[in-house]
């Protein structure tokens, strides 16, 4: 299994940066006073397709060959990755097949047909996600880029947080939410190796705690019945991510449900960012953690913005 390394993402950012977007990176003064730190949010609810997936995706497509790359890309996803590889995609001019569950949020469903994905639902279960993906890559050749455990996407992550180090200099935290270990790994590659001093640190649900005691076992341990608002964090970690974690990565915070809607408050009445769940996720761990970050710089990771606000009634309050 090849690792990915510094040089990697370093790749992966001048070939992906004439597409992807350089999103904000923002501060907020009473954000800043409520927790006695310096808080620095890089804005990746703004990239395209509304997720720091379009950075992973696009360097996957542009990857490959030009005679794997005219049988289009395929990939199961419930969301952000299936958006981002479909416009990626897209904007090679290749197509993509995206397996989809039967429940995946209606708004994620429509952003991947406007980006002219073909989608293909199947059951909410991994196993029927699997098999139905395995049967279109037989029938089309299309490239699988798994939304996570795929080394190209891995970097093409990476590369948020070297945008954010450029803009802030000298960090003490960087956090970023864990699901699969896609974001997070990449991340860590490029803190560790651009700041080897500042401490990489994961938010993760407390109902989908899988990373968290992953790390502390030395081994993946599957999410079973994951039952959080954060929808993006409830898959499993994987084998490529994961090995990049156990070295890079400093500690993983859970953040409570209430915390999560709390966080997501706080960001929509103080930042003036509307976050999907999933993004909400490490401000809510630092507000249940307060005393471990007082004084100090960090850099936070919104990963992104793609929700139906009416769905959330705490929005409104």
């Amino acid at each position: 299994m090849q690792v990915p390394q510094f040089p990697d993402i370093l790749k992966a950012y001048s070939r992906i940066k004439p597409v992807v977007r350089r999103t904000a990176v923002i501060e907020s003064s009473s954000m800043n006073r409520l927790f006695k730190a310096q808080l620095f949010f890089k804005c990746e609810h703004q990239q395209k397709a509304g997720a720091f997936k379009f950075r992973g995706a696009t360097n996957a497509v542009l990857s490959l060959s030009e005679n794997a790359a005219q049988k289009g890309v395929a990939t199961h996803s419930s969301g952000n990755h299936a958006a981002a590889l479909a416009l990626a995609a897209s904007m090679r001019g290749i197509p993509a097949y995206i397996v989809m569950p039967e429940s995946a949020p209606e708004i994620k469903v429509k952003t991947v047909e406007q980006f002219g994905g073909s989608i293909t639902f199947c059951e909410p279960t991994l196993e029927a996600r699997e098999k139905t993906l395995e049967r279109l890559v037989a029938e089309t050749g299309a490239a699988f880029i798994h939304p996570y455990n795929n080394f190209q996407v891995i970097c093409g992550q990476g590369t948020a947080a070297i945008e954010l180090i450029e803009e802030t200099g000298t960090l003490d935290v960087v956090m970023a939410p864990v699901g699969g270990g896609g974001l997070l790994s990449g991340t860590a590659l490029s803190v560790k190796h651009l700041l080897p001093q500042c401490n990489v640190i994961a938010g993760e649900p407390k109902m989908a705690d899988d990373a968290c005691r992953s790390l502390k076992a030395g081994q993946i341990i599957p999410s079973t019945y994951p039952d959080t608002i954060a929808d993006g964090l409830r898959t499993s970690l994987g084998e490529l991510p994961f090995s990049i974690m156990r070295n890079q990565v400093d500690d993983i915070l859970t953040a409570s449900e209430d915390a999560i809607k709390a966080a997501m408050v706080l960001l929509r009445n103080h930042v003036g960012i509307l976050a999907e769940p999933s993004s909400a996720v490490p401000l809510a761990a630092l507000m249940e953690n307060r005393a471990l970050f007082e004084g100090k710089r960090i850099g936070i990771i919104i990963s992104g913005g793609n929700l139906n606000p009416d769905k959330y009634e705490f929005l409104k309050e």
